[in-house]
């Protein structure tokens, strides 16, 4: 790349364009110093539609990447870039093209069937819905017990956006602080359903963390609440916490919202396969 160069990606999908908009924010998260202008076509389902996205590729000439279901559509836009010598690449063809082959089945090329209102759909909002009124500890009678996951950590262990991130996968998660000194709910020893996780940050990160939330809403950073000792010991009897329970501990200092609720998912999904397994079992004694 050379210095001041302007470099333009066209993006065309035949719905929101969330899909594909997500997975090329991933791939140029690889590359230093990689901003080109991202240019968005999105709801490109008709011939006018589609030649108002090809203008402004011919406009500013970069690659191009979509997810247009309708093969007319997508025959036209490959035509178009192979006459301009532009890449042009479909995102999701080839993981239909495996499902197709493997399942021995069709796809249904209908664009945004992902964003229709289904069942899923009211899931995901209604995990949305409890997740919120669930947050720091709001809710802590037996309303609990619907939770898949409950999260408990130390003030700033991102508990609160982890929760959200989950609820939009459609699990309904809860969270509580951990604050030396108050015990937890009574009801939490009764709770069978939901999986615990214990969330838990350096000492330093904390401290750096909680100084700049302070700082955001203007209010002194001289408290014990940054004071390093206080911190430290705040951590340890946390982790002691957790160890006493059993819970699964969750190291939040270098890890992204994204990769928490990774990890927390694929414990969930463990914890139901073993129960799974154990209903076999049961029904087969």
């Amino acid at each position: 790349m050379t210095e001041n160069s302007t470099y333009h990606i066209h993006l065309l999908s035949d719905s929101t364009g969330g899909t594909l908009n997500a997975i090329i924010k991933a791939c140029l998260a690889q590359f230093n110093d990689m901003e080109p202008t991202e240019h968005l076509w999105n709801l490109v389902r008709n011939d006018r539609q589609l030649k108002r996205a090809i203008d402004g590729i011919r406009a500013n000439p970069g690659p191009v990447f979509y997810t247009l279901v309708d093969e007319t559509l997508s025959a036209q836009l490959i035509k178009t870039c192979e006459a301009l010598n532009l890449p042009c690449t479909a995102i999701m063809q080839p993981v239909l093209s495996v499902f197709s082959s493997w399942f021995g089945l069709e796809s249904k090329d209908e664009p945004g069937l992902q964003h229709k209102l289904n069942e899923a759909y009211f899931h995901r909002m209604d995990a949305v819905d409890y997740a919120l009124h669930h947050d720091d500890g709001q809710k802590t009678g037996r309303s609990l017990e619907e939770a898949d996951v409950i999260l408990v950590g130390v003030s700033r262990t991102s508990k609160t956006p982890t929760c959200i991130y989950l609820a939009n996968r459609g699990v309904k998660a809860a969270n509580i602080p951990y604050v030396p000194g108050i015990p937890l709910p009574d009801v939490i020893k009764t709770l069978k359903k939901p999986m615990f996780v214990g969330l838990t940050e350096t000492p330093d990160r904390l401290i750096e963390i909680r100084r700049n939330r302070l700082r955001q809403i203007g209010q002194n950073t001289e408290t014990d609440y940054l004071d390093r000792e206080k911190v430290e010991d705040e951590v340890r009897t946390a982790r002691k916490l957790y160890t006493q329970m059993g819970w699964p501990v969750i190291d939040v200092t270098r890890r992204s919202i994204e990769e928490t609720a990774a990890e927390i998912l694929s414990l969930l999904n463990r914890k139901r396969e073993n129960e799974q397994e154990k209903r076999n079992k049961d029904a087969a004694s």
